[in-house]
């Protein structure tokens, strides 16, 4: 681990501008991977906090660093800790060699903290008390860390330092805190000095006489969920449910997995009623565009193939085609059929994949509309003819100095068919110039993406995100003031980046966008499950499998929502219950996507979340079964219409 734990230090400490070279030798030193569980090992040293019980987490390296350092600890140094948690921080300030007195709350930690530092033979003095009044025995402190958040800097603790001394701690609510460092004043004719404001931080509270007040008499967190849960024990309730989203101009569906029928049937039934009753008129889903388009001109009653999912024939094939989908692409056809052609819901995609299908696509059009112009862009799109089969070896080539990027002509092309579309005043073609336009942006999107994604970081999911964040706009835009929108995709890009471990990496979500554009009118639907089967491949590219899903965590949300009770139910956060701030507290959350590997389930699969601010309501769902593919399935079975959740 010295390998991992010196990249630690120079990554997340000293490039973030973490200067304090005894601090960051202690960090270099100070094994972080004895402080916290097991199964948690392998990422000690993620740039990431990690649950430790009690619902307390181990702040990310970076954090610990941030507040030692600004405590100013020194040789000597007198320190008191409060909520010492695992003891990582208090074994840090140790070996940068101070005198720290920590204190901890909750017996079972102090007492692992307690062995844990006697065993790696770190003199710290480790209290199991209410800390959030200090030790005024023990003080005066050259220093005082609170590593949990309070309403206020508290009275007792300033009282406690010596002059001059620190007290650095993080102060606001469940939704917003700030790091303080209040620093005593030299002499009792100093002046009171005003608290410094470090950044905005994210702490589990602070709770005990001086913090907020212990919730020991109320009812547990599963307790009020399920009191709050609307039970999904007929359809009254789910079409309440679905009413209270209707005052939304875009509702996102999420999916803890993309192959869990339960999640899209109940997606297909929250989305029926949305379109029949409130006037929603665009499903837009995390496909990509040319391949949605069979769907859409079947669903409008356009001239389309004989199979409306013929263009999902790339891996993986069973997330659209399957029974789940056909079923709700047949209702929608038949809806549309009973409606003019310029009021019919359109069915559009919104991922930047399938880059040959794209340029087709846009090659297509200008060889009806533009023979010549279709010369032009086939000139253009030579560059990457070559790679279509494989993009991703595109970007491969392009990172290797191989190739010269093909962006430039790429760019122009799709700027051509935007100058185009804006001067466009033939009516009956504007649809499928605006098919050809959003075609255009893909291949221009997929470039960049295949291009960027050697390099790491955030940068290409940020721009897939953005793209079907602007795809979805011009959806919106090209219905007029009165589209609406109803977006099917995964938990990972309909939930908010910012409260989650995706947001502390620099990356964004669609959701997270849309909350940006449309504000409370954007309502994201996070969906849940906890048992049952799923269909995903072991690896990219290789076959479907049906795979038994692990059991929740304890220390997951999925554990937290199967303990409220009842099998399947809805949670709409946004009332004034104070449930969404409850639900705010850091714990972790599983994704699955098209790869489900059980066996590294918790490096693979979980990320720590604030499910609270990340979506506006939640389905849950205890038991999931695997989405049937079409593939398997004789075509006229897939018109059997199943109504979540009462169908069989």
């Amino acid at each position: 681990m010295n390998e991992a734990r010196q990249e630690m230090v120079a990554q997340q400490l000293a490039a973030r501008g973490i200067t304090d070279e005894r601090l960051l030798r202690a960090m270099g030193a100070v094994p972080r991977e004895a402080f916290v569980a097991p199964d948690h090992r392998g990422l000690a040293y993620a740039d990431r906090p990690l649950p430790i019980g009690a619902g307390q987490t181990i702040s990310q390296p970076w954090i610990v660093g941030r507040m030692i350092e600004a405590a100013r600890i020194e040789a000597g140094s007198r320190v008191l800790e409060i909520g010492a948690g695992s003891g990582y921080a208090a074994a840090v300030m140790a070996r940068m060699g101070a005198h720290v007195l920590a204190i901890e709350r909750d017996v079972a930690l102090a007492e692992a903290a307690r062995g844990r530092l006697t065993d790696l033979g770190y003199e710290v003095e480790l209290r199991c008390a209410d800390g959030s009044g200090g030790a005024l025995e023990a003080a005066p402190f050259d220093a005082i860390i609170v590593s949990a958040a309070g309403p206020r800097l508290p009275e007792p603790l300033r009282r406690q330092l010596a002059p001059g001394g620190r007290l650095v701690m993080p102060v606001g609510s469940a939704e917003e805190q700030r790091l303080l460092r209040f620093t005593a004043p030299g002499g009792p004719d100093a002046p009171e000095p005003v608290p410094e404001d470090l950044g905005g931080v994210r702490f589990v509270p602070l709770f005990g006489t001086e913090g907020w007040p212990l919730p020991d008499a109320a009812p547990t967190l599963s307790e009020r969920i399920a009191a709050a849960a609307c039970v999904m024990d007929g359809p009254a309730a789910l079409e309440a449910f679905t009413d209270g989203l209707a005052g939304a101009q875009v509702v996102l569906l999420g999916e803890a997995s993309h192959g869990t029928a339960e999640f899209y049937r109940a997606r297909a039934t929250i989305t029926r009623r949305l379109i029949e009753r409130h006037g929603f008129d665009i499903v837009a889903v995390e496909a990509d565009w040319p391949d949605a388009a069979a769907v859409d001109r079947h669903v409008r009653q356009l001239p389309h193939r004989t199979d409306p999912l013929s263009g999902f024939a790339r891996f993986p094939r069973w997330m659209w085609c399957n029974v789940e989908v056909l079923d709700f692409v047949e209702w929608l056809r038949a809806h549309n059929a009973e409606r003019a052609p310029g009021e019919r819901c359109r069915f559009a995609g919104l991922d930047i994949y399938n880059l040959s299908a794209a340029m087709q696509a846009v090659l297509d059009y200008l060889d009806t509309h533009d023979p010549e112009a279709a010369g032009i862009a086939r000139a253009r799109y030579g560059c990457l003819e070559p790679w279509q089969a494989q993009p991703a070896a595109y970007g491969r080539a392009v990172r290797e100095a191989r190739l010269d990027a093909c962006e430039p002509a790429i760019v122009a092309q799709c700027r051509e068919l935007l100058e185009r579309q804006l001067q466009s005043s033939d009516s009956d073609a504007a649809p499928e110039l605006f098919d050809a336009t959003q075609n255009a942006r893909l291949v221009a999107a997929a470039e960049r993406y295949f291009r960027v994604m050697y390099r790491g970081g955030s940068e290409a999911w940020n721009l897939r995100d953005r793209h079907m964040a602007e795809t979805l706009q011009q959806l919106i835009a090209a219905r007029g003031p009165e589209g609406r929108a109803v977006v099917w995709a995964h938990n990972s890009h309909i939930g908010d980046a910012r409260a989650t471990e995706m947001g502390e990496r620099g990356e964004i979500t669609l959701g997270q966008l849309c909350r940006e554009r449309w504000g409370d009118k954007a309502v994201s639907v996070g969906f849940l499950t906890g048992h049952g089967r799923v269909a995903a491949a072991d690896d990219w590219d290789e076959p479907m499998r049906r795979k038994e899903v692990n059991a929740p965590r304890p220390d997951s949300v999925e554990h937290l929502l199967d303990a409220a009770g009842p099998a399947r139910y809805a949670l709409d956060l946004r009332d004034a219950s104070g449930l969404a701030a409850d639900l705010s507290v850091p714990l972790l959350e599983r994704f699955i996507g098209v790869i489900y590997r059980p066996e590294t389930e918790l490096q693979s699969h979980y990320m720590q979340t604030r499910l609270g601010r990340e979506y506006d309501a939640l389905c849950w769902i205890k038991e999931g079964t695997p989405v049937a593919p079409l593939d398997e399935i004789d075509p006229p079975a897939a018109a059997e219409t199943e109504t979540w959740p009462f169908g069989t």
